[in-house]
This record gives C-alpha cells, sequence and structure tokens, in this order.
C-alpha cells in the first residue's frame, strides 16, 4: 500500500476547473460507463450484495456517509442504488489522465492539508439543487483494517449547514479487496442505515461538528458490527422481523 500523502502543495487555483464544473454541470456519460464497468467488478470480483439501499431517498438532498478502507468504497457505495452520486475526494487523486475521468464524472476534489473552503461551497451547492453527495466521516481511508476510533468534523459540519439527511453506509470487507492480486476475493456487504437529520445550525461550533460526525459515526460502527457479527443474511432477517413487528403494531386496534 503506498503511503499516505496529508498534504497537497498545489495552490487552490488548480482545482478552481473541477469546483466550477461540480457546480454547473451535472456528471455526463463518464459516470455511467465507470458505473458499469465497476459494478460488473463488485458483482464478479467480490459478489457485492447490498441491504437496505430503500433508505437511500429517490429524490431530493442526501448525503451518503460510508466508512473507507479502499479506493472501491466509492463504487460499491454508488453501484447499488439509481442515483448519481457526486463524491467528494481527496485532491491527490486529482492528477495524470484519471483527473478527466474524475471531471467528467462529477466527482470534486477537498485539499488535503488546508481548510478547504471550496469543498464545501461546492457540496452545499449541489445539495441544493437536491444532488447525491458521498462524504466519508473519516476523511480518509483507515489503513489498518479497523473503523477509525472517531469520524472527523466535516461529516457534521455539512450534515448542520445543508439540513440534508444523511444516510450512514456500513461497507463490509472492501479493507480486503487488494488481495484480489493475490487471488483472493473477500464477499463485500453494504448496508444503508435509516436516514438521519438534524436541523440547520449555519453557525455551529467545532465541537457541535464533532459531536454530530461522532452521531452518524456511531450508527455504522452499530451496522458495521452488526454485519461482522450475523452476516448479510443474518441482519437481513433481523430487517424483516423488524418491520413485521412494526407493521403488527400499527394493525393492532387501539
Amino acid at each position: 500500500m503506498k503511503e499516505q500523502v496529508y498534504k497537497d502543495p498545489r495552490p487552490a487555483e488548480y482545482f478552481t476547473p473541477y469546483h466550477e464544473r461540480a457546480r454547473s454541470r451535472e456528471p455526463d456519460m463518464v459516470y455511467e460507463v465507470v458505473r458499469v464497468l465497476t459494478t460488473l467488478w463488485g458483482y464478479i470480483a467480490f459478489r457485492a450484495r447490498c441491504i437496505a439501499a430503500e433508505h437511500v431517498p429517490g429524490t431530493g438532498p442526501v448525503i451518503l456517509a460510508p466508512n473507507h478502507f479502499s479506493f472501491m468504497d466509492h463504487f460499491l457505495t454508488g453501484m447499488f442504488i439509481r442515483r448519481r452520486i457526486r463524491f467528494m475526494a481527496k485532491s491527490q487523486l486529482f492528477k495524470g489522465p484519471m483527473q478527466w475521468v474524475y471531471r467528467h464524472g462529477g466527482v470534486f476534489p477537498v485539499r488535503r492539508g488546508a481548510r478547504d473552503e471550496e469543498a464545501f461551497i461546492t457540496a452545499e451547492g449541489i445539495l441544493a439543487r437536491g444532488g447525491c453527495v458521498t462524504m466519508y466521516p473519516e476523511a480518509g481511508r483507515s489503513r489498518t483494517g479497523r473503523l477509525s476510533e472517531r469520524a472527523r468534523p466535516g461529516i457534521g459540519r455539512l450534515a448542520l449547514e445543508s439540513g440534508a439527511p444523511i444516510v450512514p453506509v456500513a461497507i463490509y470487507g472492501s479493507s480486503k479487496v487488494r488481495n484480489w492480486k493475490r487471488l483472493q476475493f473477500p464477499k463485500v456487504v453494504v448496508q444503508y442505515g435509516e436516514p438521519l437529520q438534524f436541523p440547520v445550525e449555519m453557525n455551529a461550533s467545532r465541537e457541535r461538528h464533532q459531536e454530530v460526525s461522532d452521531e452518524i459515526f456511531g450508527r455504522i460502527k452499530e451496522m458495521y458490527a452488526g454485519l461482522d457479527q450475523y452476516g448479510r443474511k443474518g441482519i437481513a432477517a433481523r430487517l424483516r422481523e423488524k418491520r413485521r413487528e412494526l407493521r403488527r403494531k400499527h394493525t393492532q386496534p387501539a
């Protein structure tokens, strides 16, 4: 695994065209081509399956908040839903031929090692137009094979400033997707949680941002632990039983 780079030396102006395009245009056919190819790879190589994709609203603003182990998490998050997802990605990815793909696919950068207001302006603009944004609560990839101890405050800030619902997403198994190089293909499960939503707070403190981030990440940890303990079929069965119980309660006479 490559050494993590925590600061991008390029000036903010270098990334202006990516933000301008993300703010003014939707992803084009490049997004669909990449989606098809990575979806096939996810299904075939990793036998990827999902739980509760119906929790993602079909229209309107929404923030997807997955845990992050692998470059495949971008594609695994989006392969089970029809909406075009706009990814906030670390700026170091924007180089070489791939930056053309990112630009046309609707990805926008967040500068590592800087307080990047432009990334939040872009994300909030997309949400204001009813778009779908993915932001990782951990900010970067966990390189230990385990979830990070704590989320970063950025996801809490975006949730409070936009007022958009947040769907926590647990991705189980992606920490081992690099094992394909050794012809080992882990089974991946993606679980979408029930949306969380917070009242708009435009001038909330960093401590409040962290509080909301911790609540979102706490839900991801719960789902991840459930997948680790019960597996996909076990969690799906528990959710079905929960839905049946709710229906029974609604049908009981008052």
